[in-house]
């Protein structure tokens, strides 16, 4: 008996020492669950969601019906540099290509040559040539550049005429009388600030906020003022032939924007494309390629009305918030906005491509957000 008594008192023991520590596992689970709870719903962010309404995503269908001419690009390869995002042609025929690391490559098509002609120190996104062989660089953390064809780097505007910073250089073309006009991604999210152009623009188009703008730089007086505020991520930016307005992409509303030069109410001419355009690109008989870097996001549009939602998703793992999917996409339009042509490849082989340039012989160079190469096309 006095040996049964011991084995009940023990299992007495075990039994309430394991219910002890059930219950303090339980207790550690739901304070647990209150903090994540508490992370996942009120933890600061530095997005201020706006809310608005995305348009029906028709997808690739109508003018976008999918194809597979932009598939089997050639790539040139880059060395050890990624994310030619921009080109432009030199007054000597070659290519200039920025990178993400600072570096603007010179590329030659006809010995097949790459090799770096400048370094901005920063990090180099729209490229262009005035008539002088002066090359203009819209810098996303150094602002609008100029570089000499001896690679000599020269800040023009890191600030406007009101004292605002430029913190999200993208894009930049020329006009005939030397105007300089350039976009300002960001005025909230700042490139190098926010880690980098892609971060800064997830967070900016995760936001929807008012915060880009179109500038002009004036190189007599050395001033640059706004032309246009109140944009979704003004992006890319290219005159028209007649150099009277400017087509701007607003990324963050699927949309082209035609703005007079001169001043007054933009216009929007194209909407509701079924990816984020980046860059645009004048061709030589007066239509632009388009670069969709990506397709549009179903959870992302889904939100757009739901700004505490965007706030909540924000706070979650950076893996499993939306981001850029691999699909190369270019669009051709007219300055009316007239969908002309595309070149699709579903495959992603050169994806997140952000525009197209045509040369003389009818090759096409193809650029991108993140690849490792250049892309070209051989003539149809």
């Amino acid at each position: 008996m006095a040996c049964l008594s011991n084995w009940v008192t023990d299992r007495l023991g075990q039994d309430m020492g394991g219910a002890a520590m059930l219950q303090a596992f339980l207790k550690l689970l739901a304070v647990s669950v209150g903090v994540g709870l508490a992370y996942i719903l009120i933890w600061p962010v530095p997005i201020d969601p706006v809310a608005w309404e995305a348009p029906e995503n028709k997808g690739y269908s109508g003018d976008f019906s999918p194809n597979e001419r932009l598939a089997g690009v050639r790539r040139i390869g880059l060395g050890a540099h990624v994310g030619p995002e921009d080109i432009t042609f030199g007054p000597e025929g070659r290519l200039y290509i920025p990178t993400h690391d600072g570096a603007i490559l010179r590329y030659d098509a006809v010995s097949g040559a790459v090799e770096e002609f400048a370094h901005t120190g920063g990090r180099p996104l729209g490229v262009e040539f005035d008539r002088d062989g002066t090359l203009f660089v819209a810098d996303a953390y150094r602002g609008l550049l100029k570089v000499e064809l001896s690679g000599e780097v020269t800040v023009l505007a890191d600030t406007t005429v009101d004292g605002s910073s430029i913190d999200y250089a993208d894009d930049v073309d020329i006009g005939a009388d030397g105007m300089v006009y350039f976009s300002d991604a960001s005025v909230k999210f700042g490139a190098k600030a926010n880690g980098g152009t892609l971060p800064a623009s997830l967070l900016d188009l995760m936001e929807h906020g008012p915060n880009g703008r179109v500038l002009k730089y004036d190189p007599a007086s050395g001033e640059t003022s706004v032309l246009l505020d109140g944009l979704s991520f003004a992006n890319g930016i290219a005159l028209t032939a007649d150099g009277a307005h400017l087509l701007v992409v607003e990324t963050g509303t699927y949309s082209v924007l035609k703005l007079p030069v001169a001043g007054g109410e933009p216009t929007r001419i194209v909407e509701n494309l079924p990816g984020f355009p980046d860059n645009i690109n004048r061709n030589p008989d007066g239509t632009f390629w388009v670069g969709l870097v990506s397709p549009r996001s179903e959870a992302a549009d889904a939100l757009s009305g739901k700004p505490f939602l965007r706030k909540v998703v924000q706070r979650l793992p950076a893996s499993i918030r939306p981001k850029p999917q691999r699909y190369g996409f270019v669009l051709r339009i007219d300055e009316t906005g007239k969908v002309l042509e595309t070149m699709q490849d579903p495959s992603g082989d050169y994806a997140l491509t952000t525009g197209m340039i045509e040369a003389e012989d009818g090759r096409r160079y193809v650029s991108s957000l993140t690849e490792p190469d250049l892309g070209v096309l051989a003539a149809d």
